[in-house]
């Protein structure tokens, strides 16, 4: 233990006469614990938020989407398929265990009042689609099936649409939209979100009976089909009765009945390659650190070869000057992972209001693991060539 403390000591003392040195050569590690850890907490950040999503959905929520869905392989999926139509709405109606169906038809539009415009996400549907994560109104009220039946122009926006054309949410209340030459009434405004199981911004979504979009829609069909069931416990057998039901119309490959459990495990793998992905990124900064710890620590070797020799004279064994030179190695490496890692934890914190960033344990091992073994790696290199120097020629060295 007081070799230990006595090397440990020795090396900070090292280390602090070249503190010009000892910043700029940690400043490598710096940078590539500050990626590694950042580039994991946006990762991370955003799968944990798109699964709190999903859970908004609730357990017993069923999509039936055109073509493989979001799981196809081969670069399959949403592309290709059927596009549903009232038909199928009312035959999945009738299959036991179903409680509300909410067809959904959507678009890109731009909605203007007042001279201004912004573009945005038109979802079309029944009320039953405000169960999948449009349940709340700030101000006013969401669309009945009595606005369904009568084909009513009204409408419920997003936060970043009623401030854009009436500058408040409750101000929009009441007032006309335009929608592709259409007039519609707002009638109701979502609180700010800025995420969703529908899109990637709740907050620019305008929502409609689906009867009053077949100006939009003349073909009068659907991008998918939401459903829930009467209990999560039945959800196997209500797909399967689905599936069966719909393959009288269609062929198997033209259609996918899924779940939440199974689009959130589609979005945890693809995330899980993602984050290696990024670890394998940013590893690339730390290998160059660990470049220029090697580069400075073979400097130190020559700039200290006659105390190499010294040390060597009075009994230093190679053991000792290998141990000596590869924990300076180290403390560099985890000087710079340390500060690295709190520059990373300020600039998640400052960032956290804009985007869900996040650092969890993962990261921080990830990030020290990965600093700890970059200083030891390249810092045995320079290590050898120090305790393999002769002490007479080492003492005699200029």
């Amino acid at each position: 233990m007081k070799f230990i403390w006595f090397l440990l000591d020795s090396s900070f003392d090292d280390l602090r006469r070249n503190k010009a040195r000892t910043f700029l050569t940690s400043l490598g590690i710096l940078i590539g614990v500050l990626s590694v850890v950042l580039m994991l907490a946006f990762g991370y950040g955003l799968q944990g938020y798109i699964e709190k999503q999903f859970e908004t959905l609730g357990k017993t929520l069923i999509m039936i989407l055109p073509g493989q869905g979001f799981g196809g392989s081969g670069g399959a999926g949403l592309i290709g398929g059927v596009t549903f139509d009232e038909k199928d709405v009312n035959k999945v109606k009738k299959v036991t265990g179903v409680e509300s169906v909410a067809p959904v038809f959507t678009k890109m539009v731009k909605a203007e009042a007042n001279g201004k415009s912004q573009y945005s996400s038109l979802v079309a549907s029944t009320p039953e689609i405000f169960s999948s994560g449009f349940d709340d109104v700030d101000y006013g009220r969401l669309f009945t099936k009595t606005d369904v039946n009568k084909k009513a122009k009204v409408a419920v926006i997003g936060s970043k649409i009623a401030e854009k054309l009436f500058g408040s949410n409750k101000n929009a209340i009441g007032k006309t939209i335009r929608i592709q030459n259409q007039r519609f009434t707002v009638i109701g405004t979502f609180p700010k979100k800025g995420g969703g199981a529908l899109g990637s911004d709740i907050d620019t979504h305008l929502i409609i009976p689906y009867t009053a979009a077949f100006s939009f829609n003349p073909d009068k069909t659907f991008f998918a089909i939401y459903l829930k069931a009467k209990d999560d416990k039945i959800i196997g057998e209500v797909k399967a009765d689905i599936k069966k039901t719909l393959l009288k119309r269609y062929k198997e490959d033209d259609f996918t009945v899924t779940e939440q459990a199974e689009l959130l495990g589609t979005v945890n793998s693809i995330f899980a390659i993602l984050n290696t992905v990024l670890i394998a990124i940013g590893s690339i900064s730390l290998i160059v650190g660990g470049i220029g710890i090697m580069n400075i620590m073979y400097a130190t070797v020559t700039d200290r070869t006659k105390e190499i020799g010294v040390r060597r004279a009075i009994g230093a064994t190679k053991r000792d000057i290998l141990l000596q030179f590869l924990s300076e190695a180290l403390i560099l490496s985890l000087l710079g992972g340390f500060l690295g890692l709190l520059i990373a934890v300020i600039i998640v914190i400052l960032i956290q209001p804009l985007f869900p960033a996040v650092i969890n344990a993962y990261s921080v091992v990830v990030g020290f693991g990965i600093s700890s073994l970059i200083g030891i790696f390249f810092g045995v290199f320079p290590a050898r060539r120090a305790a393999q120097l002769s002490p007479i020629e080492a003492i005699r060295y200029e």
